[in-house]
Parts: structure tokens; C-alpha cells; sequence
């Protein structure tokens, strides 16, 4: 299997439901800025509210570092309408939630169950370039955490703007980084 980290994010068209408002996002919208894909099963489902409401819980955080987060299942945009209108913890969110119910933006990232025609809970992080980043994908079952996605996110920026650095286990902004070089092989 060919990885995804350093590829181009691949052209796409899907409906969004955002603010009361439904409008097509493409590969073009996220260009010239960081943005994260945040891939889940389904609406009106379990785990998943708890993530989507996490993220919704970080995401002025995310704005404020200049990241635009972006939900995907293969629910289509009524049925993100009608989730958000029906749930609380949907209410709060703030941010596009993306409709693929062709299942082209999941097959092309690697996240499509084909026989449920649903998709894995898959975490991409892209930067202005259009290249991937972070490539996550977990078992339906396991929940993410936003906290973590906004430490990895943080060290991928540092990283882009400081490219002879880069970030240990456990990084937060403000945390020493390392200059790879012969000087450290084999002294960590």
C-alpha cells in the first residue's frame, strides 16, 4: 500500500452543511491554508458526537492557528442538517461538515468500508501546498481526541517553518526540539 503522507490531496466536489447553509467544497477551498479532513462513520451514531463535539469544543483553537477543520462521513448534507437541528452536541459545530455519500473523498484517502459503504474514523492533516501531512486511521470503535490532533498540528507547523528541526515524543509549542546530525546518533 502506497502511503499518503507527502502526496497531494486528490480533486474532489461534495456538499457541505455549515451555519444553516448548505454550499460545494472542492480541493480548491482548502488550498493556501491548513486544514484538517476528519473522517467518520455516520451520523446519529455513538462515538462519533463525542469526536464531532470535541472538535467543535477546540475549534476557535483551530481557527486561531490558522486551520480550518473540515467533518466527513458519507451521510449526505441533509442528513447533517437534520442531525445537527435533532442533537445538542451537533448544534455546537461551527465548522463544514462534508458530505460524501458517493464515497469518492473516502476511497480516494483510504477510509472506505466498502461493504457498508461507510468510512473508517480517518484524520488527515493538509498544509497550504495541498500535501498530507498527518495520515491517522483508527478502528471505528476508537475515539479521538482533539487535544492530541492540536499538539500534532502545532509541531507540523513548527516543522514547516523551522525545516532543520524537528519535534520529540510528547512536543509542545514552547518545547525543545532537536537538530538532527551526527552529534545526536546513538546520544538520546
Amino acid at each position: 500500500m502506497k502511503t499518503l503522507i507527502n502526496s497531494t490531496l486528490p480533486e474532489f466536489k461534495v456538499q457541505a452543511y455549515q451555519n444553516d447553509d448548505f454550499h460545494t467544497v472542492t480541493e480548491k477551498d482548502l488550498a493556501g491554508k491548513w486544514s484538517v479532513l476528519f473522517f467518520y462513520p455516520a451520523d446519529f451514531t455513538f462515538v462519533c458526537p463525542t469526536e464531532l463535539g470535541d472538535m467543535a469544543d477546540k475549534y476557535d483553537e483551530f481557527k486561531k492557528m490558522g486551520v480550518e477543520v473540515y467533518s466527513v462521513s458519507t451521510d449526505t448534507h441533509f442528513t447533517h442538517k437534520a442531525w445537527h437541528d435533532a442533537s445538542e452536541t451537533i448544534k455546537k459545530i461551527k465548522y463544514p461538515m462534508l458530505a460524501d455519500p458517493t464515497g469518492q473523498l473516502t476511497r480516494a484517502l483510504g477510509v472506505h468500508i466498502e461493504e457498508e459503504g461507510l468510512a473508517y474514523r480517518g484524520t488527515f492533516l493538509i498544509n497550504p501546498e495541498g500535501e498530507i501531512k498527518i495520515a491517522e486511521i483508527h478502528d471505528n470503535g476508537i475515539g479521538r481526541n482533539a487535544d492530541e490532533l492540536m499538539r500534532k498540528v502545532q509541531a507540523a507547523q513548527f516543522i514547516a517553518e523551522n525545516p532543520d528541526e524537528v519535534c520529540p515524543a510528547k512536543w509542545k509549542p514552547g518545547s525543545e526540539t532537536l537538530k538532527p546530525g551526527l552529534d545526536l546518533v546513538g546520544k538520546i
